[in-house]
């Protein structure tokens, strides 16, 4: 395996949820000699309780998923070193952008929104999208997930207590143009092409981004010259940052980088 020599982490958040949602992985990463950064997207640098009271927000509803990878691409563009990119669900998705720009020395794509073209036909994916989406109503506001359907695409499984306190911590609005734009060319990626060592994560139980849509987007990526892995873990739903077991992950994704 190729050799990873950044001590640069760069953490993408996905959509619906605050970047401080990273702050415990941040802090685990700092320890074992990394040095991180979890930038909020733009428009959303302020708490999960601010932004939801600001909520409809007209320039979180103008945010397009290409603006969003420009913008991560030039922070990347100030680092003193290519980063390790590691992205959760939307978040992911932009990993594997930036990934195919050359910007990573390495990539984990969590949970991660598959790219234009890779589909999945679970029931519990159409239910868990069809509100973000929002494909009836107008994108000019942006959309704000409902404590049900955060239950739902989120936390399923948890007791209604963590699944509350996760909700007033992580929740803020969202773009729907965002969730659109993955199904368009917008988010097309060419896996054919050459690329750094790219990790995809998953978990048995994610509503949202089933386990069965992350090993399809994984499967797709065909540049024999390039290492793509894959990992699913077993009872981990989409809120796998913040789940009581997130150190089992972010231990693996370590040992991955190291081994």
């Amino acid at each position: 395996m190729k050799t990873i020599n950044s001590k640069t982490v760069l953490f993408v958040t996905g959509n619906f949820v605050s970047h401080l949602g990273w702050n415990a992985w941040q802090k685990y990463f700092e320890e074992q000699g990394y040095n991180t950064l979890a930038p909020a997207w733009p428009f959303k640098d302020g708490s999960p309780a601010e932004l939801r009271a600001a909520h409809p927000n007209k320039d979180i509803a103008s945010l397009r998923l290409n603006q969003v990878v420009d913008y991560f691409e030039s922070i990347i563009k100030t680092l003193p070193e290519k980063p390790i990119i590691v992205g959760h669900s939307m978040g992911g998705l932009i990993t594997q952008l930036l990934l195919q720009r050359g910007l990573a020395e390495a990539a984990v794509a969590i949970h991660s929104v598959p790219p234009q073209g890779v589909i999945t036909f679970k029931f519990s994916f159409f239910k868990a999208t069809w509100g973000p989406l929002g494909l009836f109503t107008s994108a000019n506001k942006p959309f704000l997930m409902s404590f049900p359907q955060w239950q739902y695409a989120f936390t399923n499984g948890m007791s209604l207590a963590d699944q509350q306190k996760a909700y007033n911590e992580n929740v803020i609005p969202e773009s729907k143009r965002i969730s659109r734009d993955g199904l368009t060319s917008a988010a097309k990626i060419d896996f054919k092409k050459a690329h750094a060592p790219l990790l995809f994560i998953a978990g048995s139980t994610d509503n949202i981004m089933p386990a069965s849509l992350n090993h399809s987007n994984y499967k797709k990526y065909k540049n024999s010259e390039s290492i793509t892995d894959f990992k699913e873990f077993d009872g981990n739903n989409h809120f796998v940052l913040g789940l009581p077991n997130w150190k089992q992950t972010a231990n693996y994704i370590l040992n991955w980088l190291k081994n």
